[in-house]
């Protein structure tokens, strides 16, 4: 399992921004390459899952620890 290293703001700003691209995904219809919205995926799972990858591989962690 992946250890949390994203909390706080980070994680808020991770599921706004996610939530944002996949709503204009479908907001957005008519645009040639929509599909790029779906990127989006990304910010918004590694914000609730609160575990971010290349976090883990840079050495960053915004978690707070107790």
């Amino acid at each position: 399992m992946l250890k949390k290293n994203v909390g706080g703001i980070d994680r808020i700003l991770r599921i706004v921004v996610g939530l944002a691209l996949i709503l204009g995904f479908f907001l957005n219809a008519d645009a040639s390459m929509r599909w790029l919205y779906l990127i989006g995926i990304i910010p918004l799972a590694t914000g609730l899952m609160q575990s971010c990858v290349l976090y883990s591989i840079l050495g960053i962690n915004t978690c707070k620890t107790k």
